[in-house]
């Protein structure tokens, strides 16, 4: 058997048997501190009060799930180092070239994630969680580390006629967007514009969790196929972290990933999305979760300058969907479907842009 799809396997074991070991003790210690989720009563603009009402009955499910799958993750990297130490790897998951942008943006936004849910926990502060100004700061300044060190250390380089290097940008219909040094601020526009998309979808048991685990899949293989063997293993063990989590998160919920996880699973996307060079792919497959934001930032466009009007009975989607009377088994399922067509549409756009 080809040793890379051992190393990716034995790692997606590992992950699977360190997950159940921890999960009981970690349960017990989300109980015993009284980590659970706060419903909130006020939005952004004016009142949440059709979300309180719907949501209501899940104050106080445990939270901070996401924190397990970090320490996970991190417990991987560290084994691997220890294994290559001992010659018994010839590499790490630690890895310059693959996997040191992925596990910084992972650390690093993982931190503002966990911020925010204790602030929200613990019931501090005027708004009960970090302010858009405060993650807006955060952001930028990490997202611009992270396309800097990619502009200079990682970009592909595509050398034209006259022998220059170009930076191109695949895209799905055979024209390469040759943007050089401007990949900087789209790099960081593409971060902080999309940082809270898998937190907005994360609202309903099972949602966001199934869609992430999805876009995950696919790209375990966009890595495995560009022979980036231990990004693909990184990968692959963050799919199987969300698996165990997905078995706990079902309705009725015995947990919740929130900000702590969801922030840094989704930039995480992006940036590995960046050193494939498929940003156009995860568009694709990640619809679900654009298009949650996309109704959040029209719906409060709307309350904004038409005093209070709302184009959504309530924002995200998912939300609207339940307001208007469907079941959350239905909307969980249908959007999980609408999940998986657009995982299959990536299929057609890969195999134009190779």
């Amino acid at each position: 058997m080809d040793s890379n799809l051992v190393l990716i396997f034995s790692f997606w074991i590992a992950t699977f048997v360190v997950w159940f070991l921890l999960i009981p003790s970690f349960i017990k210690f989300l109980i015993d501190f009284k980590l659970g989720k706060q419903i909130r009563s006020n939005a952004t603009i004016w009142k949440a009060t059709i979300f309180e009402q719907l949501h209501k009955k899940k104050t106080w499910t445990p939270t901070m799930w996401g924190a397990i799958i970090l320490i996970t993750v991190f417990l991987m990297v560290l084994i691997s180092m220890i294994l290559q130490a001992f010659d018994l790897v010839k590499y790490s998951l630690f890895n310059q070239k693959e996997t040191y942008l992925s596990l910084f943006t992972l650390l690093t936004v993982w931190w503002l994630g966990l911020i925010d849910d204790i602030l929200n926990i613990k019931w501090i502060g005027k708004t009960k969680w970090l302010s858009a100004r405060v993650k807006m700061l955060w952001l930028t300044f990490f997202a611009t580390l992270w396309a800097l060190w990619f502009y200079y250390k990682l970009w592909w380089n595509v050398v034209d006629e006259a022998g220059n290097f170009l930076r191109t940008l695949n895209n799905p219909f055979g024209v390469d967007l040759e943007l050089w040094i401007y990949f900087i601020p789209l790099f960081i526009f593409i971060i902080i514009a999309t940082s809270n998309s898998v937190n907005v979808t994360d609202g309903l048991d099972g949602l966001a969790g199934w869609l992430l685990l999805f876009c995950y899949w696919i790209y375990t293989y966009i890595t495995f196929d560009q022979w980036m063997y231990l990004l693909s293993t990184l990968c692959i063990s963050i799919v199987w972290a969300l698996l165990a989590f997905l078995w706990f998160n079902v309705k009725p919920a015995k947990f919740y990933m929130w900000d702590v996880w969801s922030l840094a699973l989704w930039a995480n996307l992006w940036i590995i999305a960046m050193i494939t060079n498929t940003v156009f792919i995860l568009i694709i497959v990640g619809a679900i979760f654009i298009f949650e934001t996309l109704s959040v930032i029209i719906q409060l466009t709307s309350k904004k300058f038409r005093n209070g009007k709302k184009v959504f009975l309530v924002a995200p989607f998912h939300h609207h969907l339940e307001a208007l009377g469907w079941s959350e088994e239905n909307v969980v399922f249908r959007l999980w479907l609408v999940g998986i067509i657009s995982s299959v549409f990536w299929i057609i756009f890969y195999i134009l842009q190779k």
